[in-house]
C-alpha cells in the first residue's frame, strides 16, 4: 500500500495501543489555558488521560476523537470510573496501586460505561485485572525495556539512584559519572530503532515519513530529560524506571487536587469515532498530539488547513513532532501565527521528552 495513504488504511487501530497517554498534560493545559474556558475543545482521545485533564480548563465541551474503538474504550473506562469510584479505589482500579479487587470494581462500573464500553472491556477481564494504565503496547514494550535492557547497562543500585534525583545541578553531575556509559548509548539506540520501536513499540507505518536515526534523535532528547527536567517527579521517566506512576508523581488528570472538578464536569465530553477532521462545528482549542506525524507532507497540509476552517478567531492548536517535522503550511501564514517562544518555553520544560518539537499555533483570521 502506498506510504500516501490514509493512515487509517495503512496501520491497526483494533487493540490498545497506548493504556496511558505519553504526552504532558500540564504541558497542554498550560498552552490552552487562554482560549479554553468556556470554549469548545478538540482533542484526540488515546487512552483518555488528557481529555480529561482538559476538564481542569473549565471548557463548555471537549469533543474526544480517535480512530481505535480500543483507545475509546479506555476513555470510557476512565470516565465511568470517575463517575463511580472515589478517589483511593481508582487509583486502584487503574492500577497505579496494588489491588486484587478490580474484577469488583469493574463491576461497579459496568453499567455507566456504556455498550461501547462493555462490549470491549467484558471480553478483557485479564486487561482489567492488570490495571488499565498498563496494559497498551507501547506499555509492554516500555515494560521490556527495564526488565531485559537497563539490567544489562546499570546496577539496582544505579537505578535506585536516579529515580530519587530531582535538581538538574546532581542530574547532570550523575548522568556525566555514572550513567552515559557505551553501553547505555549502543543498547539505547538499538531498543528505540526505527526497526524495535516499530515491531514493538508503535507500529511500522507511524514511521512511514520520518528520515534519518530515530535511535539518534530519541538519545538525544533522553539525555535533555536526564540532565535538565527534575526527575523524582517525573511521571514518565518514574514510570518507565519502576513500572508505574509514583503518587508523588502522577500525571494530571489524577492528581488529587483536581479531582472535584473533573468529576463535576466528566458530562462535558463528547466521543467521536474517526478522525480529527471528522468531527464537526467549530472550536477555540485543538489538542492533536502527533497526528500529523502519520501524514505525508501534503495530506497533513490538506488536514490541517480542514482544522483552521473551523477553527474560531484566536483559537490555538497544539501538536507534537517525535521525527517527522510537521508545522504550519506556509499557505496560512496570513491566518495562523507560530506562537515560538511560547512553544519553546514549555517544550522545555515537557516531562514526556520523546517529542522533538512541540508547536502551539495561534488562528488570527
Amino acid at each position: 500500500m502506498s506510504r500516501d495513504a490514509p493512515i487509517r488504511e495503512r496501520a491497526a487501530f483494533d487493540f490498545i495501543r497506548y493504556g496511558s497517554v505519553w504526552e504532558d498534560g500540564d504541558v497542554l493545559c498550560e498552552a490552552l489555558a487562554p482560549v479554553a474556558r468556556g470554549g469548545r475543545l478538540l482533542s484526540i482521545a488515546s487512552a483518555g488521560d488528557n481529555v480529561l485533564a482538559l476538564l481542569t480548563l473549565d471548557p463548555a465541551e471537549v469533543i474526544a476523537v480517535d480512530l481505535s474503538e480500543a483507545q475509546l474504550a479506555c476513555l470510557d473506562l476512565r470516565i465511568a470510573a470517575f463517575r463511580v469510584l472515589g478517589y483511593a479505589e481508582r487509583l486502584e482500579f487503574l492500577g497505579v496501586r496494588p489491588s486484587e479487587r478490580r474484577g469488583e470494581f469493574y463491576r461497579r462500573i459496568r453499567q455507566p460505561l456504556g455498550e461501547r464500553g462493555r462490549r470491549f472491556w467484558d471480553a478483557r477481564a485479564e486487561l482489567i485485572a492488570a490495571g488499565p494504565v498498563h496494559v497498551g503496547k507501547f506499555e509492554r514494550y516500555l515494560r521490556a525495556f527495564r526488565r531485559w535492557v537497563l539490567p544489562l547497562v546499570h546496577s539496582a543500585d544505579t537505578m535506585r539512584t536516579i529515580v530519587a534525583l530531582d535538581a538538574p545541578e546532581s542530574q547532570r553531575r550523575f548522568y556525566a559519572e555514572r550513567w552515559d556509559t557505551w553501553r547505555w548509548r549502543l543498547l539505547f539506540r538499538v531498543f528505540f530503532s526505527r526497526t524495535m520501536m516499530g515491531r514493538l513499540g508503535r507500529d511500522p507505518e507511524f514511521f512511514a515519513h520520518v528520515e534519518g536515526s530515530v535511535g539518534d534523535r530519541i538519545l538525544d532528547r533522553t539525555r535533555y530529560a536526564l540532565t535538565e527536567i527534575p526527575l523524582r517527579t517525573n511521571p514518565w521517566f518514574q514510570y518507565i524506571m519502576t513500572g508505574n506512576f509514583p503518587e508523588g508523581a502522577l500525571p494530571r488528570y489524577l492528581r488529587p487536587e483536581h479531582e472535584a472538578a473533573i468529576r463535576a464536569r466528566l458530562g462535558r465530553v463528547r466521543v467521536v469515532q474517526g478522525t480529527v477532521e471528522e468531527a464537526e462545528g467549530r472550536f477555540d482549542g485543538f489538542n492533536l498530539s502527533d497526528v500529523f506525524e502519520y501524514m505525508s507532507a501534503v495530506e497533513s497540509e490538506r488536514g490541517y488547513g480542514a482544522l483552521v476552517q473551523r477553527a474560531a478567531p484566536g483559537a490555538r492548536l497544539v501538536y507534537w513532532n517525535m521525527l517527522a517535522p510537521r508545522r504550519r503550511p506556509e499557505g496560512l501564514a496570513g491566518r495562523v501565527r507560530e506562537l515560538e517562544a511560547l512553544a519553546r518555553d514549555l517544550h522545555a520544560k515537557d516531562r514526556a521528552w520523546f517529542y522533538r518539537w512541540l508547536r502551539v499555533d495561534e488562528v488570527t483570521a
